[in-house]
């Protein structure tokens, strides 16, 4: 039997691992650069290959047309939902999408569960690459606030991938899993989860019995388009008011030169993190440049909107669960926003506790993951899972009000029935509109599926329709109806108002073959073009700039004659060969970026003390 795995397929980095049956602890898988985050970016080669991972993040700043990064915002999710994302995100979506978004990369348009797909196949690659062997079962983790579309989305995606999705969990839960074990933590436990793109705060009960764990899902609330790309855009936002203010310079007409601004932002996000002040330096188009200095204090105050609007969840999660924060035992920090400072204080204030931070956020969704993904195959005993489902379900009934059958924070696996009857005399028919969400009224909640039933004509409230719901260990639901007087049953499909068919997913599937095996040397020389690209890219706009006529004639021509050998190294098969060109483009071109970026910033100060004066 071939390896199971767990997979955070986050918004992001997704990582990979699995349960090292020597140790029994699970363990994250690494990637090529040694690294376990695989960055979640897809990126369409002109050539029509699909890369997926560091080589396709790269390629943000050379080609951010056939790129696209956080693609779980919109998973499950149709246009009229995303219209917040597209002011913000470069997504550029395909007017004539329906049911499902369809975004454009190049001159080729993708499904987001297409797109997730890519990535999973990613570290699907790196795993069997790790165990010399194929990987076929995963459990997938997803926000606890997934609605019933984005979970079929994610399995629709690991389908694609070539995965049999075992189980979807929940992010916190699977934090939860990873944590337990690792501190033998017993008690009521909060889990705040704040991803790149999500948020989520559950809070479980751990309980010994007997021989054996429980892990029990009190209450789960969150937000599903909330997180550390909101802070990100937020900086963003601000250095481009700046540079249009200050220096006249509207970035609009310069996508690479965003995508570059937004990584040299994101790592003074982090230097903030662990130091009280950071400089960004960034070389603008004509010759300008963009000095920022930030202090942790002027960084906390721009995003303290973002950091509380996680804790109204936080509280509606406690009132859920019947608890004050004084009865949580212990808090537990996940995802990679939670090394922000600011956030660890407020989350400590709510509690009024220190949250532990001691594993890694990055990593403890993937080894809870791994954990679960152990116990469904392995036939581990002594560790039972009670999940919830988050939001609520029903019917549509008259007047356009909602029936809820099963509440949200039901422990799942669920089922609930309920009795439905006609309305006027001869009737032939019964309309079954099912819904998900917490309003009232059958318009303010979100659709997933409608049928008709047949029934026998007959005076009004004669029929009796037994409708049953079901919701599954990953939060999926099933509805069967039953007619109490004939005994005929029918099933109705749930299909998502934004999911993907059966015959749409075995198009893709087809589609897919052609680059679903990429042996590792092929995908190494790939990367390697792909960086050299990337330093090329770089390179012939410094030398096109004015400021680098001040360089001597003997060292244009050893960066000459570098470019030159990269280009030559870039048309074989050798990717070791490749990265050593690489190397030696960015020895001989080092003193002009200093130089450049030096006199750009010498001109931003001078004009700045000019305009002083």
């Amino acid at each position: 039997m071939s390896k199971t795995v767990g997979i955070d397929l986050g918004t992001t980095f997704s990582l990979i691992a699995w349960v090292n049956p020597a140790s029994g602890k699970p363990e994250v898988i690494p990637g090529p650069y040694g690294s376990p985050l695989c960055p979640s970016v897809v990126s369409l080669d002109e050539d029509g290959r699909i890369v997926a991972g560091e080589a396709a993040r790269r390629r943000l700043l050379t080609q951010p047309d056939r790129t696209i990064y956080s693609v779980k915002r919109l998973m499950g999710r149709g246009v009229d939902d995303i219209q917040d994302e597209l002011k913000i995100f470069p997504f550029r979506v395909d007017p004539e999408s329906r049911n499902v978004i369809r975004v454009r990369l190049g001159d080729r348009f993708f499904t987001p569960p297409e797109i997730s797909a890519y990535i999973l196949r990613e570290v699907k690659g790196w795993a069997e690459e790790f165990f010399h062997e194929p990987v076929t079962r995963a459990v997938i983790t997803v926000p606890a606030y997934f609605n019933d579309a984005q979970r079929q989305a994610t399995k629709d995606a690991g389908r694609l991938a070539g995965l049999e999705v075992l189980r979807l969990v929940n992010e916190p839960t699977a934090a939860a899993l990873a944590y337990g074990l690792d501190r033998e933590q017993r008690g009521r436990v909060a889990v705040y989860d704040l991803g790149g793109g999500t948020f989520d705060i559950s809070i479980l009960k751990l309980i010994s019995a007997g021989e054996g764990d429980i892990y029990q899902v009190l209450s789960t609330c969150g937000d599903t388009h909330l997180g550390g790309d909101d802070i990100d855009n937020c900086l963003l936002a601000l250095a481009r008011d700046e540079i249009r203010r200050d220096l006249g310079l509207d970035l609009a007409e310069y996508p690479e030169t965003i995508q570059d601004l937004r990584k040299a932002l994101i790592a003074a996000k982090h230097e903030l993190s662990h130091a009280a002040e950071s400089n960004v330096r960034f070389l603008l188009p004509e010759g300008m440049a963009y000095v920022r200095h930030f202090t942790r204090a002027e960084f906390e105050e721009l995003i303290a909107p973002i950091v509380e609007q996680t804790l109204a969840p936080a509280r509606q999660a406690l009132a859920d669960a019947k608890l004050k924060p004084s009865e949580v035992d212990e808090v537990v920090m996940v995802g990679g926003s939670t090394r922000i400072p600011l956030v660890r204080q407020r989350v400590e204030e709510l509690f009024g506790r220190k949250p532990h931070v001691e594993l890694d956020p990055d990593e403890v969704v993937a080894l809870g993951a791994a954990v679960q993904a152990n116990i469904l195959t392995a036939g581990v005993q002594d560790t039972l899972l009670l999940d919830v489902t988050p939001l609520s379900l029903g019917l549509e009934t008259m007047g356009g009000v909602v029936s809820k059958l099963i509440p949200r924070n039901s422990t799942i696996p669920a089922s609930a029935e309920e009795l439905f009857t006609t309305g006027v005399d001869n009737q032939t028919g019964i309309d079954l509109h099912i819904l998900q969400g917490e309003r009232e009224l059958a318009r303010d909640c979100r659709s997933l599926a409608r049928s008709r039933l047949s029934v026998q004509p007959g005076p009004a409230g004669m029929a009796r329709i037994e409708v049953r719901f079901t919701i599954d260990a990953s939060g999926i639901l099933q509805v069967r109806a039953r007619d109490l007087r004939t005994g005929e049953e029918q099933s109705i499909e749930v299909q998502p108002s934004y999911g993907l068919t059966d015959q749409e997913i075995e198009r893709m599937l087809i589609e897919s073959i052609d680059f679903a095996e990429q042996d590792f040397a092929e995908r190494q020389l790939i990367e390697a073009r792909n960086e050299a690209e990337s330093i090329l890219h770089a390179t012939e706009k410094s030398l096109a700039n004015p400021e680098s006529g001040g360089l001597a004639p003997e060292e244009r021509e050893q960066i000459e004659a570098a470019v030159a050998a990269l280009r030559e190294a870039m048309t074989g098969t050798d990717y070791r060969l490749v990265r050593s060109r690489i190397d030696e483009l960015n020895q001989v071109t080092t003193p002009l970026a200093e130089r450049m970026m030096n006199r750009a910033i010498a001109a931003a100060l001078e004009g700045k003390r000019l305009a002083e004066i």
